[in-house]
């Protein structure tokens, strides 16, 4: 679609569409902020003082995550089909054992290796199969659900941050000790659960620490911690969002955050005190999911950015769950698909520098797309087999990298974090159907592969509803959002 699309916000005032004079939502007041926004205000003291040491705590909050990534993709292995062997006469080579008497074949490998093989799972239905993974993913959906807008309304990004990871560790711990697969599939979900604000609040809280010009570095230094896949340094010393403070009515305390950040203890930062929030007061855990669901523009957009979301999720995670039914060895396509999304982050990157971001994400959908249906007519290809799997699996990274950085820019400060959380929400949703698929795709490979770049295929036209967002700078309340996308559709293309 082209980038002159009619943006997805009306042009008409009024309670619902437009700029409302009786809002609830935070909104500041103009006349007693020398800065017109909260982003002026808090761009010049974070631009001034911008240095490598700037990066330092931003940094910090961006290793979370590592354990993100660690509990989204341990089911590689844990759940992996385990090679076996024939003992008797009885029993011939075959795809599955599955049709032989139980006494005639055996795991090549101790039993522990992999939950299929430690509950006895190798000839259980794909929804068994499929349990453990989709519990987790199942946790993310209802931890993204119930847990959404607390770091918006209540705690913060850095509380819910801490809280969450310490949880999500608890819980991990515990399933290393599953006696049988229920136990193992409910620590799952509780670990899904915990998991699912880490890493918006990890992407938000950092991005926000961070003046615009060093954004896209922070950005894609996120999508590098989450690829490389290791335990998180701890997140206690890291500050709260001085955005969020300011818009939550909370000056002395962004005051002294920014005086931490930008190491400048003798500025008076006299205009921040002077800026007077309107609505701030409301402080309920669904206050931001109400004023986001208020704005019919905020919905719209909300809706097309998480139809994108459904279907790269389901690739992104699902094809790594998927290795398992490519020829190739499943440890070295494991570690090609880890590598493959370095270079991912790179060119997510290079996009936010350079490129626009609705026809990006077109593009590379697309690309996944139809690399996933090419895998469906290469069995047994080999090296090209996984080949097209790469490619395929690096479009949807770096699809996904992109959609992140879209999501934060497409929604203020406000209601950052609700609406990320739910985009990351849609995102496991599909991660948490890919393991039946993948399951039944042992089968009919065209339920696995087919499916994985039919949903991605149709799921990325979405984006061309979205408004452009490249070069603009991030808003911080629903009415300055409003504003600045009149401001420009009046300006014309």
């Amino acid at each position: 679609m082209a980038d002159g699309a009619a943006p997805l916000l009306p042009s008409n005032s009024g309670d619902r569409t437009g700029i409302s004079q009786e809002s609830s939502e935070p909104s500041f007041n103009k006349k007693k902020t020398p800065a017109n926004f909260i982003n002026d205000a808090i761009e010049r003291y974070m631009d001034a003082a911008a240095g490598p040491t700037h990066l330092l705590l931003p940094t910090l909050a961006a290793f979370a995550w590592f354990f993100d990534a660690q509990q989204a993709f341990i089911s590689i292995f844990s759940d992996a089909s385990p090679p076996w062997h024939c003992t008797t006469s009885a029993c011939t080579t075959s795809i599955t054992p599955c049709n032989f008497p139980y006494s005639s074949w055996s795991y090549s490998l101790p039993r522990h290796v992999s939950t299929m093989s430690d509950f006895s799972l190798y000839c259980a239905s794909p929804v068994l199969l499929g349990l453990p993974a989709s519990a987790f993913f199942g946790g993310c959906l209802f931890g993204g659900l119930l847990l959404a807008t607390i770091a918006d309304s209540q705690l913060g990004r850095k509380k819910t941050l801490v809280l969450t990871t310490l949880f999500m560790s608890i819980a991990s711990a515990l399933t290393a000790f599953s006696p049988n697969v229920a136990v193992y599939a409910t620590l799952r979900f509780v670990s899904g659960f915990a998991r699912a604000n880490i890493g918006t609040c990890a992407f938000i809280l950092s991005s926000e620490l961070v003046p615009r010009r060093r954004r896209d570095l922070i950005s894609i230094l996120n999508f590098f911690f989450y690829t490389i896949d290791r335990l998180p340094l701890p997140t206690r010393h890291c500050f709260q969002s001085p955005r969020w403070l300011l818009v939550k009515g909370r000056a002395e305390e962004a005051i002294e955050t920014l005086k931490n950040l930008t190491f400048c203890e003798k500025q008076s930062f006299s205009d921040l005190k002077e800026i007077e929030i309107t609505g701030a007061a409301e402080n309920n855990i669904f206050s931001a999911a109400s004023i986001l669901c208020g704005k019919r523009w905020a919905v719209r957009r909300l809706a097309a950015i998480t139809a994108v979301s459904f279907g790269v999720g389901m690739v992104y995670y699902g094809m790594p769950l998927n290795l398992g039914n490519l020829s190739a060895d499943l440890y070295l396509s494991t570690a090609l698909n880890a590598v493959a999304e370095l270079p991912s982050s790179l060119a997510a990157f290079l996009i936010a520098r350079w490129m626009k971001r609705r026809s990006s994400m077109v593009a590379f959908t697309t690309v996944s797309g139809i690399c996933s249906i090419i895998c469906t007519l290469m069995a047994g290809g080999g090296w090209s087999e996984m080949a097209v799997e790469l490619a395929s699996f690096f479009a949807a990274c770096t699809a996904c990298n992109v959609l992140i950085i879209y999501s934060v820019e497409l929604f203020p400060t406000c209601v950052r974090n609700s609406a990320i959380a739910v985009v990351r929400l849609v995102i496991v949703l599909g991660g948490a159907v890919a393991p039946v698929m993948v399951a039944m795709g042992r089968q009919r490979r065209f339920l696995s592969f087919g499916v994985f770049g039919a949903v991605i295929l149709f799921a990325g036209l979405f984006a061309g509803f979205l408004p452009e967002t490249k070069g603009c700078g991030i808003s911080d309340t629903m009415e300055e959002e409003e504003i600045k996308e009149i401001a420009a559709r009046n300006a014309g293309p």
